[in-house]
């Protein structure tokens, strides 16, 4: 259902554009900077760092400063277990829509503030045995959303700042208590992101 529904909101956003829009095609990556967070304790959990990069699309609309950008990113985010000192990497295709509103400072520079929601498809694995403590289980899709500004140099070069948060569980760990029983918590992936894209 949520990639019938992605698929239908971006066909609608394609069909929407005008004729006049302009067009521009890059690349795109950069860094997560991601923070665990669960319904339960998180202690002994430790974040690390991450990356994403992909192609991206930006759509220059016939509004003064209004535009759309859209992109196909391989994402991933890693944490730590302190107990078995192993790292544990969540990998998924994100689909970010942003709309973003720019003002120019100069002929060379111009800097905007962007919103829209991110769609994710699990593409690692989707579940992993972390030893003694339990179970890592990942949903295989996830909604979440993006707010933050950047800037633009030479109509081409694009630098970004902005935190993605989840609307969605992205996974459930089963843990396993000190007296045996077990007990399951939600587990979302939020991450700081920063990111460098050229527009060909």
């Amino acid at each position: 259902m949520k990639k019938l529904f992605t698929v239908m909101v971006v066909a609608c956003m394609a069909f929407a554009m005008p004729s006049q829009a302009q067009t521009k095609f890059g690349l795109k990556g950069g860094l997560n900077l991601t923070s665990l967070t669960s319904d339960k304790s998180t202690d002994g959990i430790s974040n690390r760092a991450g990356f994403f990069v992909g192609p991206t699309v930006k759509f220059t609309l016939p509004v003064v400063g209004l535009s759309l950008d859209a992109s196909a990113l391989f994402d991933q985010r890693s944490v730590k277990v302190d107990a078995t000192n192993e790292t544990y990497k969540a990998q998924s295709i994100q689909i970010p829509i942003n709309i973003r509103y720019g003002v120019g400072l100069s002929s060379l520079v111009n800097v905007f503030a962007f919103a829209g929601p991110q769609f994710g498809f699990n593409v690692g694995d989707k579940s992993k045995l972390l030893d003694q403590i339990g179970t890592w289980s990942l949903k295989s899709s996830n909604i979440s959303g993006n707010v933050g500004i950047g800037a633009t140099v030479f109509s081409k070069l694009q630098i970004t700042a902005n935190y993605n948060f989840q609307l969605s569980k992205t996974g459930e760990v089963e843990y396993i208590n000190a007296d045996g029983t077990t007990g399951t918590g939600k587990m979302k992936f939020n991450s700081w992101q920063l990111g460098l894209g050229y527009y060909f």
